[in-house]
């Protein structure tokens, strides 16, 4: 089941399913039929609700009233999920490792970094280009695990029953302020200033359940920037998995219900082409590389298996 967030007219943003090109309001849904439509307000209390066993969604969306649904073309996508953090690990690739500046810890355990919902903007959203922040603006396609079920110390084994869905994050990063180099040639990364900032973290346009998702590590993944194909490969290149970073971002917090982690990008970025932040261009069957980093008026389209296709401007 495809589940986004959406507004309607002057409406308030609503959290609805997406069925073909049609939008069915589930608040609304489950008011007609006697639920408590506030379970359905937004989408960390929808997950919650669901979770809990209150809401089946597949009731009330193959018995939506007339009244609760809307045609996709009269609708206006937001983020589907406004997550309070989003876990991210970087350097998750086996290739894009091999393509870059690497510090003493690359590869060798999860680059561990948050972002904020300041960070989030959705589908059609404009991805700001601020010169004050950042000369080297570069975009990567991450698959997303939004987080169900809670708990912490949580198992490999049964981490993906942790998992109320997936969908696709854009890791924008200021690689200008990422990479850094001391006078000795160590590499070191600021993963504050590089990572967290407006609009660095394009997410959407929509969470596809779990049950929708048999495996996640076999989704293919890729990035188009003014329709050339950047980056292109399989999640089974991740050095973690899901579940692996289930498990250990699982050490740190207790995983709550609309928490998002993010899980890596593949190789292709811009930074591979950057031999002055120590990037190394390892090219791929299709793939064209970067000429400079992003810039405003570029289109960058970010897409995964069975998820769909996430696109955002910069300006």
């Amino acid at each position: 089941m495809q589940l986004i967030s959406f507004r309607s007219d002057q409406q308030e943003c609503r959290v609805g399913v997406l069925l073909a090109d049609r939008v069915i309001d589930l608040a609304a849904a489950a008011w007609h039929y006697g639920i408590d439509g506030n379970l359905a307000r937004n989408m960390p209390d929808l997950i919650r609700a669901c979770v809990d066993g209150k809401l089946v969604l597949q009731q009330l969306a193959s018995a939506a009233p007339l009244a609760a649904i809307h045609e996709l073309s009269t609708v206006r996508l937001e983020a589907p999920i406004m997550p309070s953090t989003i876990l991210c690990a970087g350097s998750n690739y086996r290739a894009h490792n091999s393509e870059k500046a690497n510090t003493p810890l690359s590869g060798k355990e999860p680059e561990f970094f948050v972002k904020t919902s300041d960070s989030v903007v959705g589908p059609d959203s404009a991805i700001r280009f601020d010169a004050a922040l950042t000369q080297k603006l570069d975009c990567e396609t991450e698959l997303a695990v939004v987080i169900g079920k809670p708990g912490r110390h949580i198992p490999i084994e049964s981490a993906l029953d942790h998992v109320f869905g997936y969908t696709i994050v854009n890791d924008v990063t200021a690689r200008d302020r990422q990479v850094r180099t001391a006078s000795n040639g160590t590499v070191w990364y600021e993963l504050g200033r590089g990572k967290a900032f407006d609009t660095s973290a394009p997410l959407g346009p929509v969470i596809v359940t779990a049950d929708e998702i048999a495996d996640p590590q076999d989704l293919q993944i890729s990035t188009r920037i003014n329709g050339e194909l950047r980056q292109h490969c399989s999640t089974s290149d991740m050095i973690w998995t899901c579940a692996e970073l289930i498990h250990f971002f699982s050490i740190n917090f207790t995983l709550r219900p609309g928490m998002v982690i993010i899980t890596g990008s593949p190789a292709g970025t811009a930074w591979s082409a950057d031999s002055e932040l120590g990037g190394v261009w390892a090219g791929g069957e299709g793939l064209v590389r970067a000429t400079r980093y992003c810039l405003p008026g570029d289109e960058v389209e970010c897409q995964i298996d069975r998820i769909g296709t996430l696109r955002n401007t910069i300006q």
